[in-house]
Parts: C-alpha cells; structure tokens; sequence
C-alpha cells in the first residue's frame, strides 16, 4: 500500500534515492513561422529511445545550498518505508527567478516518480497534494518547468489543465550536453 505525506528536511536523504528517469521515445520539436510572429507549431517526433537521467541537476539536499528553503514543501510516496514518489513545491524565495517576483504564484520544483512505481497514479496523488497545499496558501498559479524531450511529462501538465505559456529555444545554450534541448514553461491556475 502505497502512502502519501507533507515532510520536512530530515527526509532529502530519501527524497533523493527516488529515481528520475525520463524514458524518451519521441520529443516535441518547434518550428517558427515567420521568424516566430506568426507563431509556433509544435509537432512530437519519434527519437530513437534512450534514458535521461535528470538526478544528475537536481539533488534535494543540495537546495540549501542555494536557497533559503523556509517557503519550500516536500511531499513524498512510501511503499513501506521504501520512497517511491517525491515532490517539491516552492513559494516567496528570494533569487528564485522562476517566480519574476510574484508572490501570488508557487513553483512546481521537481516530482519524480520509481521507474518500477510509474504509471500507478502516484505522481496525480503527489501533485493533487502539492495544488492542494499551495491553494491554501493563497496561491493562484502553479508554475511549471520541462523540456521539450519529456513528453510524457508535458502530457500529465496538459492533462492537469497546465496550459504552455513560454517556449525559450536558448535557455540551455550554454550547457553543451543540454543545449539542444527546449524550455516549456507552464502555468497551471489553482
């Protein structure tokens, strides 16, 4: 029986051994008309597969590190004592430049999700959890950063009522393993 709860810091050692797999078969791929003022059209392409492993960015008990994490909530899945399931939700921290200096919106900072715990509806129950929480806060949008190879996870936001609200092809430029890679940007009222 998988169980769902709000934890504090102490728990970043296990948040942490929770994989971050991305399983891509196919990305979206962005194509401007007329240089960009007459649009986008997004089209999802089949790429030969491979795994991405985004624990290599992102590390929960390095946030501290940078942030002062006072307004940050961690939400996590158990099966037992085993996690499978993480999530961050961030609000009011300064330097975060996701927020553009809004205090009524959060951040959907990271969920992941065990390779062998995906597709079970554990990351719906995390981000109910997390929509839930910031609506209390007095929240009004949950903002929302991927990549235009992780489809699947482009899908769940639009599936949540997340509705694409920035396209940044040059927000990677400088990391040359990533560079190629594209920036959604999400916006998910609550």
């Amino acid at each position: 029986m998988i169980t769902y709860k709000e934890v504090d810091k102490s728990f970043l050692k296990q948040y942490d051994k929770v994989e971050m797999n991305v399983y891509i078969q196919s990305e979206y791929t962005v194509e401007r008309i007329d240089n960009g003022l007459g649009g986008f059209i997004l089209k999802e392409v089949k790429v030969k597969p491979y795994i991405k492993d985004l624990s290599i960015y992102e590390r929960a008990t390095e946030y501290e590190k940078e942030f002062d994490i006072t307004n940050w909530h961690f939400y996590m899945a158990f099966d037992g004592k085993i996690p499978v399931g993480a999530m961050t939700v961030v609000g009011k921290t300064e330097g975060l430049n996701m927020l553009s200096g809004r205090s009524d919106a959060c951040v959907l900072w990271d969920i992941r999700v065990a390779d062998k715990y995906k597709h079970k509806g554990i990351g719906q129950k995390l981000l109910d959890m997390g929509v839930a929480h910031a609506k209390k806060e007095g929240y009004r949008q949950m903002i929302i950063e991927c990549q235009n190879n992780n489809v699947q996870a482009c899908k769940f936001y639009q599936k949540n009522g997340a509705v694409l609200s920035k396209i940044d092809m040059y927000a990677y430029y400088l990391d040359p393993e990533i560079r190629d890679e594209i920036q959604f940007i999400w916006y998910l009222d609550i």
